[in-house]
């Protein structure tokens, strides 16, 4: 990990500091004032500190020098150390202080990244150790375009967390155990008396198998009941029920692992069933602190503001999610050691969370104040909506399957290229390649780039789409910057080590300051759980990047070696974006 010494990519960070001087030498009797320090968009500067009126609304009355906020800024500005950071400073309004970059600061500061690696400009974080549960799919059903939006956005949180340094548990919570296996079981052995039979060829696709046993269930009364006692000899353990579930599971597990495959995203599973030894340990702890009440023959814990209670244990001493879940968070906390634990499910489930984080709170398992650790987190997403504005569905009123979705992506992806002459320039293995880093690149994007508390509604056509706001548009800005590198001759390794940065053209000091908002807008999309975020920096980013290239000539100028310098740090911040979205960058077009 980078010391604070060397980690100066978060300019915000580094203002801190030379703030934190300033505020101290202008109030040092005020000892919990910390810097409200934020980047600028009016044109008096590049960041502002905004300390000046929260200040002068503590000191006045105190016998203090000054005479209103205005003062109070003129102060904080003239006791600034000198910094090599800071070009220029002025005072605006009721005192917000201007500040302007200096630009050899930042020319050197994106040139220390290009030799010593964008992990240098990686957010620093108070957290060790986090879990992202994400994904999370029902074992026997198939994972559709619902769960398209926990696994990237989980996915995505997870990659930020890594580039931050924190160790991350990628948790893959399956559905694995409740009563559908009852049903799920009892077909089995009724289809295949002999289970050397029931393989996954035999079982053919597991979303029909499941809904012949949902009939069949819901039809049959004597079949129901078998099912139902075989949900009990299920979970008394007995071997030839515990082999039949195990064996649903894996056909299923085989199937997501096709998705995850395809998406490039690594999960490690813990399914429902792996965390019932330990529900009655934790159930018995909470009724040692007292949180437990009987209600109704159930046992529950009341939440305070919430009018119904958390069921711990059903009227029939069964448990349900409640029970997992606090088991799951038990464990996560104790045996994992985990100090942020965050929960990418539908914004269907925040009550559900609000409440098992409440109950956690009052066993005092994790901090009552959400600003410190350890914590847990609800990221709630919406809907993904067809072009009815409804839940998108099949023709047939089903819910679209995954794997359709992502194979259209591609194919649809693939087709372009090839109208566009690329079969004859690339091999099948480079246009089956490209085809898939667009297409899924495209479907991941399409979605990231909205506010994930918000529903959405799918189009190929708009997600696929070369202009404006996509996937498609930056990886062919990508391409495009690479090209422009190839295009010159020169070796951008040893340009690195020789050759020198400068941002004295006015567009090349905008993309400049672009690139040194990354560390922080990363820390942003962390802080608020928003992947979002980053998609907008990263179209930003190209929009600065088309107005330097429009401006400035690259290739044979007089600054050509400077320039094409700023072409590859834009290139590597943009691969680094994409990477934290899971997104594959393509290289030529």
């Amino acid at each position: 990990m980078a010391t604070e010494e060397e980690n100066t990519g978060n300019v915000k960070r580094e203002l801190e500091k030379v703030f934190d001087l300033a505020l101290k030498a202008t109030v040092p009797n005020e000892t919990d004032v910390r810097p409200l320090i934020a980047a600028c968009t009016a044109k008096f500067g590049d960041y502002q500190c905004n300390n000046a009126m929260g200040l002068w609304s503590k000191i006045k009355g105190k016998g203090t020098e000054f005479k209103g906020p205005q003062p109070v800024g003129q102060a904080i500005m003239k006791n600034l150390p000198p910094s090599e950071i800071i070009e220029s400073c002025s005072v605006a309004g009721p005192g917000f202080v201007n500040v302007v970059l200096s630009k050899n600061w930042m020319a050197k500061n994106i040139q220390k990244m290009l030799v010593d690696g964008i992990e240098t400009w990686a957010p620093k974080l108070r957290v060790e150790k986090a879990v992202v549960d994400f994904s999370s799919p029902n074992i026997a059903k198939e994972m559709h375009v619902g769960h398209l939006r926990s696994t990237i956005i989980g996915d995505s949180l997870a990659r930020m967390l890594e580039f931050s340094n924190v160790e991350v548990l990628r948790r893959n919570h399956v559905g694995d155990w409740g009563t559908q296996f009852g049903m799920l079981i009892e077909y089995l052995f009724e289809k295949f008396p002999n289970s050397e039979d029931a393989n996954e060829t035999a079982i053919g696709e597991l979303q029909e198998f499941y809904r012949r046993s949902k009939n069949r269930f819901d039809s049959d009364p004597a079949f129901k009941e078998r099912a139902q006692q075989a949900v009990v000899r299920l979970q008394s353990g007995e071997p030839k029920y515990h082999e039949a579930w195990a064996q649903i599971c894996e056909i299923s597990r085989k199937e997501f692992d096709k998705v995850y495959k395809r998406l490039r995203v690594d999960l490690e599973e813990k399914g429902e069933s792996f965390y019932n030894p330990y529900i009655p340990g934790v159930i018995d702890e909470l009724s040692k602190q007292g949180l437990v009440e009987e209600s109704q023959g159930a046992r529950v814990i009341f939440i305070e503001g919430v009018n119904i209670p958390l069921i711990i244990v059903k009227s029939d001493g069964g448990f349900n999610y409640a029970s997992t879940d606090l088991a799951a968070l038990w464990y996560r906390l104790n045996e994992e050691k985990a100090e942020w634990i965050i929960y990418v499910t539908d914004v269907g489930q925040q009550l559900h969370f609000d409440m098992v984080f409440s109950a956690a709170k009052r066993a005092g398992w994790l901090s009552a104040d959400d600003s410190t650790y350890p914590k847990a987190s609800h990221v709630g997403f919406g809907l993904v909506l067809g072009e009815d504005g409804k839940r998108l569905r099949t023709r047939f009123s089903e819910v679209v399957r995954l794997v359709d979705l992502l194979d259209e992506a591609k194919n649809r992806s693939k087709t372009v290229l090839i109208e566009r002459g690329k079969d004859k320039e690339w091999t099948e293995e480079e246009l089956e390649q490209t085809a898939e880093a667009v297409g899924y690149g495209a479907a991941k994007y399409f979605d990231l780039k909205n506010n994930r508390l918000t529903n959405y509604t799918f189009s190929f056509d708009q997600m696929l789409n070369d202009k404006g706001n996509t996937a498609v548009y930056l990886l062919y800005a990508h391409a495009r910057i690479c090209s422009i590198i190839r295009k010159s001759g020169k070796d951008i390794e040893e340009l690195k080590k020789t050759g020198l940065l400068v941002l004295d053209h006015a567009d090349e000091r905008a993309l400049g300051l672009h690139l040194l908002h990354f560390s922080e807008v990363i820390e942003e999309a962390l802080t608020n759980l928003l992947p979002n975020v980053v998609c907008e920096y990263l179209y930003n980013l190209s929009e600065y990047f088309t107005r330097f290239y429009s401006n400035c000539q690259v290739v044979g100028s007089a600054e050509e070696t400077s320039r094409l310098l700023l072409c590859e740090a834009t290139a590597t911040v943009m691969r680094k974006c994409f990477h934290l979205l899971g997104i594959v960058p393509v290289y030529k077009i």
